[in-house]
Order: structure tokens, then sequence, then C-alpha cells
């Protein structure tokens, strides 16, 4: 996979169109972090390649969730206390 600073976006992209097809993905770096995804897509797939990355996102963020809950311990309350922090939570509203 190759990556491409925002800078080289902006200064050669022409190129980078040229090459994403063959390329397939392409990581774009913001001062040497990752920040975008660009991939190749066919006009007749578009709506199947944008929901197969919504449905990763989907799954990132649920895991992301789960790894939180882990490590603040949250993950073995029980019914009862989720109840009881729903009722504390909407009597304050």
């Amino acid at each position: 996979m190759k990556f491409i600073s925002v800078r080289d976006l902006r200064s050669q992209s022409a190129q980078i169109w040229r090459d994403l097809p063959d390329e397939h993905e392409m990581v774009v770096t913001s001062n040497g972090r990752p920040v975008a995804l660009l991939t190749s897509v066919e006009g007749s797939n578009v709506e199947t390649s944008l929901a197969a990355w919504r449905q990763v996102r989907a799954t990132q963020a649920v895991s992301a969730i789960q790894q939180h809950s882990l490590q603040q311990g949250t993950d073995t309350i029980t019914m009862d206390e989720i109840d009881n922090e729903i009722s504390i939570a909407r009597s304050n509203r």
C-alpha cells in the first residue's frame, strides 16, 4: 500500500489519480500520521463499496466501545445497575 502526504496529494494530484486504479488503496498522511484512505472504485459498485466501508467503520466503533468498557471495568455490570444508571440520567434531565 502506498503512503502519500497531503502535500503530495495537492501538488501531484493528477499523477495520484492515474496511479490509484493500479494501487487500489493509498493512505494519505499529515505530519506523518494517517488521516485518510483513498480507494479506487468503479461506477457500478460505488454503493456496494460505501456500504462495506460503513459496515467496517461501525464494527470498528463497536470494538472501540467494547475495549473502553473492558478498560473501565464496566463490562461486568448487571442489568439492574444499567437500569439504575439510565434512571439517574433521565431524572437529571
